[in-house]
This record gives C-alpha cells, structure tokens and sequence, in this order.
C-alpha cells in the first residue's frame, strides 16, 4: 500500500492525462467534420500532443500549462468547435489552470491567471453555439481552478513552513542535548578529579613517608619510592592542568569538597526549607561506597528532587536508599500531578543517564500507577 501510495502521488495524473488523451483521440477521431480527413487527423493530434505534453509540467511548470491553453486559444480559432462539448478537454483545461496557480512563482502565477481567463474567453467566443453568459461564466469557472491551485500552494507552503520548523526545532533540541551532554560529562570529569587526585595525595604522601623510614644504606628502595613519589605529583599536576582545560571561561574553583550520601540529610533539610517535605528511607545495612559513587549517588538524589520542586506541583517526596550486596538503588518519588522528568529544556535526566552509564548501572523514571512521578536508579557496587 505504501509503494502504491508513492506511485499515485508521483505519476497518478500522468496516467489520468494519458487516458483523457485516449479518450480525446477517440472523440475526435469519430466526429462528423466539415473539413477533410487530413486536417481532422493534425486537429486530433494537436489536441492530443497538447495533453500529454503536461506530463513534462515538472520541466516548465509554467510553460507548459499555459502553453496547454494557448494552444487550445488557436485550435479554437481555427475549428470553433473542436475545443468545447468535449468533457476530457474541459478536464485537461481545469488541471492546467490548477496548475497554474500553484507555480511557486507567484507572478507567473498571476500571469496565469492572465493566460487561462484570455483562452478561456477565447474558446467560449469561437463557440458557433455560445451564449452571452459563457463569455463570463466558462472564464469564470477556469479562474475558480486556479483559484483552487493558488489555495492549495498558500496551504501546502504553510505546512513546508511547519515541517521546516519542526526540523530546525529537532535540530535544536539534538545539539542542546549534545551539550548538555557534554557538559555533565564535564561536570562528572572534574567530580572525579577530586576523588582521584585526593587517592592519588594519599599515595603520594604514605609512599614519602615509607622513604623516610628507610634506612639511608638502602639507596635503591629509597631511589625507586623517590621515583614513585615524584611520578605521583608530576600526576597530580597534569590533572591540575586538564581541570582548567575543562573549566569554563571565569568559572570559579570550586573548593568546597565533594558531597557524598553523607550530605544527604544536609540536602533534605535544605530541600525542605524551600518548601518541599521530603522523608528518607534507608533500607538494608548501609555500606562504604566507592567515592566517586558516593559523589554520583549523591547528585543523582540532588538533580531528582530538584525536578520535584521544578515540575511535580506537590509539597511531598520521598528519597528512598536500598543496599544490597551487589548494589545500590535510589529513589525518590513524588505525589504531585506532573512528570518531573524535564528541566525545560528536556535535558533533566541526560546528568542522571551519564552518571549512571559510567559505572555500569540503570535507571527507570516514569509514572507512578498510584499517582505521581518516581524515578530509579541502580548502581552496581561489584569489580566492575
């Protein structure tokens, strides 16, 4: 069906403009005539090399329906009768004039116009038989065809525009959400600088001590702790660098050390003083987590709440911790009457998705059956 729809919408009135030649050619070919033979043959082949040559309107697409009714203009003129009381050529003349007036150029469509209302006045006026009124009413009809194609361009340029809006709007909205992305990568880079460059501290320190306490006889240990040591700091440097590289231009430093599930309570009560109740719940034996997931955890349940209060139209949320042996879950969970899943620009969970990627875990955010928004995340705490 899909293949037949394309065929129809591509080539349907190529074949209507073939059977109206067919039919013309028959019509024309057994009517009584006053002339000989030969001049009712060319007659039927002019009509008919006039109708199928609207077949190549994509080539000129004004060219050729106007040519379709100057063309029956002069036929008219030399045979009054050949053009009108024929029913195919009154379709192939009404197809020209919508034609016509649905050219993108919109003076060659008032040209039209112009060429359709002189040829149609023209036919009518040959017409051995015609009556005053088809002087107006035949111009008339032709120019309500054109009327019908000017139309059907002013709408199908109105939905061009929509489609091309909504295209750039997609576009949009993809490249916000590559930089958000970027961005929250960013973000969790520099997190996890902290962590590392504080891990990396500890080594650096215990293995100078460590060299200290040697014995000075012993000059190859000490030499390799002293290699260790410095290969440490020239490490802690290179990640001082690759911080600033990441840092935006006239960022501050941030001093202040990395939350972790240990700031919880203090992010609740600050939650709750502006103005949003929320209660934790603890499930099973808490454990030490990894820092740089303790870090992510920690924002995860900070970004949650914070589409709660942005977007879930409610005073109530739970945050719900559950340990197990080979992982963590957090949720956090609302009563309010609207997804909580966007900050506006629809990039709300993209931290969340990061955060969570990176160490191997998922995540569900959705409505609750019961009512309100909740949303899960599941972060491994096993070797990998």
């Amino acid at each position: 069906m899909r293949r037949l729809r394309a065929f129809l919408l591509d080539h349907g009135l190529d074949a209507v403009l073939v059977c109206l030649a067919t039919g013309a050619a028959l019509t024309l070919t057994t009517r009584p005539t006053s002339t000989d033979d030969v001049a009712g043959v060319l007659h039927a082949v002019a009509v008919i090399v006039m109708i199928l040559a609207l077949t190549l309107r994509r080539r000129a697409p004004f060219v050729i329906p106007a040519g379709a009714w100057l063309s029956s203009a002069v036929l008219s003129l030399v045979d009054g009768s050949l053009i009108v009381g024929q029913a195919s050529l009154s379709i192939v003349g009404m197809i020209s004039a919508v034609l016509l007036g649905d050219l993108r150029d919109r003076s060659q469509a008032r040209a039209g116009l112009a060429v359709v209302v002189a040829s149609a006045a023209t036919v009518a006026y040959q017409d051995p038989t015609h009556t005053p009124g088809d002087l107006f009413f035949i111009p008339g009809l032709f120019a309500a065809g054109w009327l019908v194609g000017f139309a059907l361009h002013a709408r199908t340029e109105q939905t061009q525009a929509a489609e091309e809006r909504a295209d750039r709007a997609e576009l949009q909205r993809r490249n916000e959400a590559r930089v958000a992305v970027a961005e929250e990568r960013a973000r969790i880079a520099r997190e996890l600088h902290d962590v590392v460059a504080h891990a990396v501290s500890v080594m650096v320190l215990q293995v100078g001590a460590l060299r200290h306490r040697l014995p000075l006889e012993d000059s190859t240990s000490r030499e390799a702790l002293r290699n260790v040591e410095e290969a440490g700091r020239e490490a802690l440097t290179e990640m001082r660098r690759l911080l600033d590289a990441m840092r935006h231009e006239g960022e501050p430093l941030d001093l202040a050390p990395q939350p972790g599930l240990g700031e919880i309570v203090a992010l609740l009560a600050s939650v709750r003083a502006a103005g949003l109740d929320t209660d934790l719940h603890v499930h099973g034996e808490a454990v030490d987590l990894p820092p740089g997931l303790a870090v992510s955890a920690y924002r995860i349940t900070q970004e949650g709440l914070t589409n709660v209060i942005k977007h879930a139209h409610t005073h109530y949320a739970e945050v719900h911790l559950r340990y197990s042996t080979d992982g963590l879950e957090l949720e956090v969970r609302d009563n309010g009457d609207g997804p909580a899943a966007t900050d506006g620009l629809g990039h709300g969970l993209v931290g969340i998705r990061e955060r969570v990627a990176l160490y191997g875990g998922s995540m569900t955010a959705g409505a609750r059956e019961t009512g309100g928004f909740a949303l899960r995340a599941r972060l491994p705490l096993g070797p990998g």
